[in-house]
This record gives structure tokens, sequence and C-alpha cells, in this order.
């Protein structure tokens, strides 16, 4: 047997370090077992997936050194590599379920649905969708002739036990009762992302699915799949969830999570790919240094610990310091200085900003050395320009930050756009609502538009300084954040 593993992201968002983190160990388990690694685009979801995001992911990847032997731009023999691209397909398997009797439609409303939630919460039984869904035979028929919409659930048993067996975790149990009958497809005709990934996963041949830990309570809707199918499903491996400093689950909340944000810092992609293999694994002589072909050519899957791996970014920071010392020589040092702070490209962008303002070429670098560095060095004292009142100062730096972390479209007219309703909706002049946010943005209110800087920065570093200036600031207790995000949630917002 070819041993075949892959990574499926979805394109909604800026590439995920999770992403990269569970990519790198499912290439590391097919090369070491001679087999093949696949990217798949999970985009079922089309009101937030972009081509986009869907760029932006696969050159994040690459720039780490990840590389898959087939996908959706490199194509190969189980194509095509986008769900979208399979919409028909997948009806026909819900239908096919449908006449083996192992699924059903169902016609209930969004109200029908919340009673039934609260009925089963009111018995004590687990709230999900479960119960007296199906309508019969002939009432199925006159509501499908009049053209009533429905999505396609699969039939779950109400009783018994599920045995799921893991490679790291050995049989896990999950009671029937806790498993509720899954939207397989929805009324919109696309898939749900459990019917789409079994289908996906039979159709390319995948062997073993390492992913996150999150997916094991879907692992018995997944096996139930493939019993009804009659297919063979691929062992599976649930990997520990990288976890922030607290424990906590890593979060761009708490950590920056785009990929984006450590090459706009200056990381080192080695770097970062050799951090992301000591999450949970090590290497046999326990060496915290080494490269992706000596991670491959000792993996050992049994070495992963489940004890959920924190995502330090001090650590990262001293070894990035230790790939940099060691690896790069001086002409090596200079060409990957010049690449990262004299990229043309980026600079492009920010020449109409600088060249207006310079008289001279080292006006340059005072002017703008925030846009080339990372978080910066701010004080209580930087907001001292501000005509707002501390609460309101902080308010206004949290409820943007909130409010840019809710931003699918990055550019700086939606960044504006976010802007502008908030001042609007805090009553504030945009004048006095933007200064604490220049002093955040580019540590000082005296800097070109900062509009234009965060759409620069991009959405991680940008909500990275936010967070920054928010704890400079002081921040809010626990008691103050939930009295805070209630005002928040008021706010009339367009």
């Amino acid at each position: 047997m070819t041993v075949r593993t892959r990574i499926a992201p979805s394109p909604t968002g800026d590439p995920h370090v999770g992403t990269a983190y569970v990519a790198l160990f499912n290439l590391c388990f097919a090369r070491q077992h001679g087999g093949q690694f696949i990217l798949r685009i999970e985009d079922t979801d089309q009101a937030r997936s972009t081509a986009e995001s869907e760029r932006d992911i696969l050159r994040a990847l690459r720039w780490l050194g990840l590389e898959w032997d087939e996908g959706p731009d490199v194509g190969g023999p189980y194509a095509p590599y986008r769900q979208s691209e399979r919409k028909g397909d997948y009806r026909q398997y819900a239908m096919e379920l449908v006449d083996k009797g192992h699924a059903f439609y169902c016609f209930r409303t969004p109200e029908e649905l919340e009673a039934i939630r609260e009925e089963r919460k009111a018995q004590g039984l687990n709230p999900g969708i479960k119960g007296d869904l199906e309508l019969p035979a002939d009432e199925v028929k006159r509501r499908l002739d009049a053209g009533e919409p429905y999505v396609i659930r699969m039939k779950v048993p109400d009783e018994g036990v599920c045995q799921i067996d893991d490679m790291l975790r050995g049989t896990i149990e999950i009671d029937w009762a806790q498993v509720d009958c899954q939207i397989l497809l929805k009324s919109d005709g696309m898939p749900t992302y459990h019917l789409a990934n079994v289908v996906d996963d039979h159709l390319m041949a995948i062997t073993h699915v390492l992913r996150g830990e999150e997916w094991i309570n879907s692992a018995p809707k997944h096996k139930l799949l493939y019993e009804y199918f009659g297919w063979q499903m691929p062992v599976l491996c649930h990997m520990p969830l990288l976890r922030n400093p607290d424990k906590s689950k890593l979060s761009k909340r708490k950590n920056p999570t785009s990929i984006n944000f450590y090459e706009r810092m200056g990381f080192m992609p080695e770097a970062v790919l050799n951090y992301l293999g000591r999450m949970g694994w090590s290497m046999p002589d326990e060496r915290e240094k080494f490269t992706l072909d000596e991670m491959v050519a000792n993996f050992d899957i049994q070495r992963v610990s489940l004890g959920g791996p924190i995502f330090d970014m001090d650590k990262l920071r001293w070894l990035n310091g230790v790939w940099l010392r060691e690896d790069l020589s001086d002409e090596q040092f200079m060409d990957r200085m010049r690449d990262w702070w004299f990229n043309r490209e980026a600079l492009a962008e920010l020449v109409p900003h600088i060249k207006g303002r310079a008289e001279i070429f080292s006006d340059v670098a005072p002017m703008a050395a925030f846009m080339f560095s990372g978080l910066l060095n701010l004080t209580p004292e930087d907001f001292n320009h501000s005509k707002l009142d501390d609460g309101t100062l902080r308010r206004v730096v949290q409820f943007t930050l909130w409010r840019l972390e809710a931003q699918r479209h990055w550019s700086k007219a939606n960044i504006f756009a976010d802007i502008k309703a908030l001042a609007k909706a805090m009553d504030l002049k945009m004048g006095d609502f933007m200064t604490p946010i220049f002093v955040a943005i580019a540590g000082t209110p005296n800097s070109w538009s900062v509009m234009d800087s965060m759409a620069l920065l991009g959405p991680d570093m940008t909500r990275s300084r936010l967070r920054h200036a928010l704890n400079v600031l002081g921040g809010f207790s626990k008691k103050e954040t939930k009295t805070v995000e209630k005002e928040y949630a008021s706010l009339a917002l367009d």
C-alpha cells in the first residue's frame, strides 16, 4: 500500500501556523514511508472562501519549504483538488445514502430545530439535533414536489458506543448518544465538511489522516459514513493542538497566528519550520535545531507527545537567532537581509508615502522604521497626545481590535469603513478616534495615513500592534472585559 496523506486548508483567512504544523507532520509521515503528500482546498464555505486567501495559503506554505506532490496548482491523477469543483459529485453520494436508507431529507425550520435542542436539553440529553426529524415518505414527496427547501442529514444510532482506533491514542470510545444527525448536503446544494471530507479522502485514495485533536468528536460521523458507503476508512491520527503560554488553544487573540506575520517580522522560514517540528515531537537525540530533511529521516509518529505543545514566541526568536548565527555566512546574511528589508515589491508600496516627505535619503530610515519593526517600544506617555479619557482611549483600541479581527477582506477601504463605523457608533470625531490608532500602529500621531499603513502591514501585524498597545495602556480586568464586551455588542455598527 502506498501511503498517501493530505492537508486540506479552507481559504477563508490568513494562512495559519496550525495549518503549517499539521501539514509538516503529514509531509514527514508520507516521506518517511515513501508515499505522497497532497494539498486539497476545502472551499465548501462559498460565502467566506476567496481566491486571494487560497493563493496566500499556497505561497505561505511554500515560503516555509513545504512542497506537495498533488494539488490545485500542480495537478495530479486525482483532480480536481478544490471541493467547489466537485459539487455535483457530492450530491450524487448524498442521494446514494438517502436511497440506501442511511440519510434523509430534513425540512425542519430553524425554529423547530431550536425547539428540539431545548427539549433535549430539558431531558438531560445532548442538545445536538437528533430524534424525531424524519417525515413519512408521502409527506417528503409532497414537499419535494412543492419545491420546499431541505437539507440531507445522516442517520446516527441513538445507543451504543463508537470505537475509533487512533495511531497515538489507541482506542477512543464515544457514545452514539453524543453524536447528532449531521447535515451532509446544505440547502444550497453544497456539502458540509463531513461529507466532502470523507468522499474526497476516498476518491483521492488517502490512507492516513493526521489532523488536529479538535476533530476527535467528528470521527464517529466519518467512520459511520465509511461504513454506509462500504469503503475502507483511512488510519486516523489526532495531533495535539498548539497552545498559548497560558495553555489555552492557540488563537489570534493571544498570539500572532498568521504565517505572513512571521515572514514580515523577518524570521527565517527554516527556523519557523524547525520550531513547528518541535511542537510535540522530538529528535531521537533530543537536539533542538534540525532541518526538514533531518526531521523526515528521523521521523517516528510515536514520538509525538499528547501534552499540548506551547507556542512560545520568545523560544522561536531564540531558535531563529541560532539559525542566523550558525547557518548563514556573512554574505548569506546580507543577501537575506537585503531580500527582506529592500524587497522591491514591498518598497514600491511605501515609496509614494516616503518620497513626498523626504528631502534626503537619510530621512527615510527614521520615517519608515515602524514599517520594518515588530512590536513597537511604546509607553503610556506616547498616548498623551490623545484628547480622550483613559477609559475611552482603551475602548477605542479594544473595539478597533475586535472589529478588525472580524475583517475577512483586508484592504484600505474596508479598514476605513470599519473604523469610520466605530467612530460614529461611539459618537467620536474621527480625528480624536484616530490619534491612539496612529500611536499604536506607527508609534506617533505624526505619520502618513494610518489606513495605508495598516493595509500594508497586513492583518496579523496590525492586530498584534493594537493588542500590544492595549497591554501598554493597562488593558481590562476580567470583570471589566465582560462589561466592555457588552458595550461593544450594543454598538449600532453598520
